[in-house]
């Protein structure tokens, strides 16, 4: 990333700034995707509790079939499935829905940039709360300088290459093994437990990164998630960038001063990094007309006063691909009878009960 500032242009020499004719739309959007995505999180959420709660009673209480969608909160069982179909040909019968929401994430970074943290992710979407609330109350965000700033933001893709090693030793043999363990069957249950039973010590790092997010722009997000790492890291194969009209940009810089990730969009044609999540926060800042956009490479036209054709991507073309994509997933995973796991009920009254005593 390039440290240099760009100089102010003499007054005179300045650009006509051409504003927009319409208001742009791209942030109520994504919000409005935001919340949908989040209140189907918490609907999910409180069917898998009340799942939980039904075996931990021993059947004495409302009996609510397991939600599959749950699977979406288990990346690490998402990806050893992925590898288990690629070696195998099969799809597995354990945590089937975590594989296909995985791929479906993929999908959408292979070609909607790292749509998924910005517009789906409901960690993101937390966290960006809680940096508008820090901003709210203290003023402003604190911004770290590049020589700690960068060496942090590798701290993500170091836990994805540990995940990513450890996965990758991994046989078919091995992956269905570890699946078919108690703890594997019910890692989901674990996962709920850590938060319904957290350890002071729990207690005390959850309160750090929400004080830390308070103070800092998507602190975990920027840092500490391999799984935005590694949808940063396909999202650079992704033809839809960012893209800047440095004869419409006027030089403002607005763009890069609201950047959630710190990016120097002003200075770009077109945006690279893995850490763009296609917000298009920077698009609605810009006062210009056409200067800055979501969209394809432009493609070349047949009129010779017009060489080239912008090719946008609006945000209702964003919300509809991440729609397609994620409901063409579900229902093909519904269709061939691969979203549940199906597992007896007597298996699970034996395990929920006893899954804090589970080890792997």
């Amino acid at each position: 990333m390039s440290t240099q500032t760009a100089v102010p242009l003499p007054a005179s020499h300045k650009k006509p700034l051409i504003r927009r004719l319409l208001p742009d739309r791209s942030q109520k959007t994504r919000r409005i995707v935001q919340l949908v995505f989040l209140a189907l999180n918490a609907w999910i959420g409180l069917q898998f509790y009340l799942w939980v709660r039904y075996y931990e009673h021993g059947g004495q209480t409302l009996y609510v079939p397991r939600p599959a969608g749950v699977e979406g909160w288990l990346p690490i069982a998402g990806l050893m499935n992925t590898k288990y179909l690629f070696l195998t040909g099969h799809v597995p019968v354990i945590h089937p829905a975590a594989m296909f929401l995985f791929l479906a994430f993929l999908l959408m970074s292979l070609l909607l940039k790292k749509a998924f943290c910005a517009w789906l992710c409901p960690i993101g979407t937390f966290s960006e709360a809680l940096w508008k609330l820090g901003r709210r109350f203290y003023g402003r965000n604190l911004h770290l300088p590049h020589w700690v700033d960068i060496p942090l933001r590798g701290l993500k893709y170091l836990l994805l290459g540990f995940f990513a090693f450890f996965i990758g030793t991994m046989s078919a043999e091995a992956l269905q093994s570890f699946m078919f363990t108690p703890y594997g069957l019910i890692t989901d249950v674990k996962m709920l437990n850590f938060f319904r039973d957290i350890s002071l010590t729990g207690l005390a790092v959850l309160g750090l990164l929400v004080l830390l997010s308070t103070l800092i722009q998507n602190f975990w997000c920027r840092y500490l998630c391999p799984y935005g790492a590694l949808m940063g890291l396909v999202s650079l194969l992704s033809p839809v960038k960012i893209r800047r009209d440095e004869t419409a940009c006027i030089d403002c810089g607005k763009c890069a001063k609201v950047c959630p990730a710190s990016l120097p969009v002003d200075q770009l044609v077109q945006i690279r990094s893995a850490e763009c999540s296609a917000c298009m926060v920077c698009v609605a800042a810009c006062p210009a007309e056409h200067a800055l956009q979501l969209g394809l490479p432009p493609s070349r036209t047949p009129d010779p006063a017009r060489r080239w054709t912008r090719r946008v991507l609006t945000p209702g073309t964003v919300t509809s691909a991440i729609a397609y994509i994620f409901f063409a997933f579900v229902l093909y995973a519904h269709i061939t009878s691969h979203w549940q796991t199906n597992m007896p009920r007597d298996v699970y009254m034996h395990l929920v009960p006893i899954a804090n005593s589970l080890t792997h």
